[in-house]
């Protein structure tokens, strides 16, 4: 498969209803040679095809498609990935691979420990483009278990403590990093909890919280491309400072701190906001989607904070105009 090949597969990736066109004008080959190329990717089983001439639609089809569930007690991640998914990726990049292992040993390491369930189900799903792997479990739920054992007043809480890092119930075992570090490796990253589903797109390093549905247990799901060029050495050393190896600084979408229908007014929200912001010496405050603060938030976190923690650096992002004038505020009246 050579590079034009791949650039069709994305534009039908893509959804383009007009593919043939699309791809035409993007390659500069007529639209005879991109439908030769497309009757050939069909008859290899990469896409299919639906409907005749300019109605004519495609859509990637699954190269492997498998699944495999576990008893949980007792089951070892490393001879997951060993056994079970490793020969079946053994074809990809070396560094595509090490993201793999990452990712699949640290999710189903974490069903094991902190689940209580009976089983961990594995499903993994490759196209032309892209792998697709997830992992489930039957237990009490990732979001439920964080607000419980913490003490969180709501499980939408747990999304805003995960995407912190940093973050174990098991501190003796865990060092908190495998989600933080996982939802960054990979192109999508989500979680499916009870009827909340956290999402990350790694691309353009936008978060998603839901609230439908209603599904028991947790699902992580993972995605990557096929050729992605990503390594998990520039992922870690993305957070660490330099010349040091310790996951030191942490990005933190504001509004996941903003439950529905809310807006960020009260000192409260603040210490939510902030839990645990001590143990990194660089925070990354991303205001992306929150129009306005209010004065006794701003001041909680530039000023009351900031004050009993000076070795946190705080570094603000992507502001409103109104927003930046609140935190002026309270950075000048410390």
């Amino acid at each position: 498969m050579d590079i034009a090949d791949k650039l069709i597969l994305k534009v039908i990736d893509s959804q383009e209803p007009h593919v043939a066109v699309v791809a035409s004008e993007q390659l500069g080959l007529s639209r005879q040679t991109v439908a030769t190329r497309l009757r050939r990717m069909a008859d290899m089983g990469l896409i299919a095809a639906q409907g005749q001439g300019r109605g004519r639609q495609y859509k990637l089809l699954p190269i492997l498609s498998v699944g495999k569930t576990y008893a949980r007690e007792g089951l070892d991640e490393f001879r997951v990935w060993q056994q079970d998914v490793a020969p079946l990726l053994s074809d990809l990049p070396e560094n595509v691979i090490d993201n793999w292992r990452y990712g699949v040993t640290e999710m189903v390491n974490n069903a094991v420990d902190h689940s209580e369930g009976s089983e961990v189900v594995l499903r993994i799903q490759r196209t032309a483009l892209a792998t697709t792997i997830s992992v489930s479990d039957n237990g009490e739920g990732i979001f439920h278990r964080i607000q419980r054992l913490l003490g969180l007043y709501d499980p939408r809480e747990a999304i805003l403590e995960l995407a912190k890092g940093k973050l174990t119930t098991d501190p003796d075992r865990h060092s908190g990093e495998g989600v933080f570090f996982t939802s960054r490796v990979f192109d999508h990253f989500s979680i499916l909890s009870g009827n909340l589903f956290f999402s990350h797109d790694a691309v353009t390093d936008d978060w998603l919280i839901d609230g439908e549905g209603d599904s028991p247990g947790s699902m992580v799901k993972m995605e990557l491309a096929n050729d992605s060029q990503r390594t998990i050495k520039e992922v870690f050393d993305h957070f660490a400072l330099p010349d040091e190896f310790t996951f030191a600084k942490t990005i933190v979408p504001v509004r996941l701190a903003q439950h529905e229908g809310e807006k960020l007014v009260s000192r409260s929200q603040a210490k939510r906001l902030t839990m645990r912001f001590e143990t990194f010496k660089t925070v990354i405050l991303d205001f992306v989607d929150v129009e306005e603060i209010g004065q006794a938030f701003a001041d909680e976190v530039f000023r009351v904070f900031k004050t009993a923690n000076p070795g946190v650096e705080m570094i603000p992002l992507h502001m409103t105009p109104a927003v930046q004038n609140m935190v002026s505020r309270a950075q000048a009246a410390r």
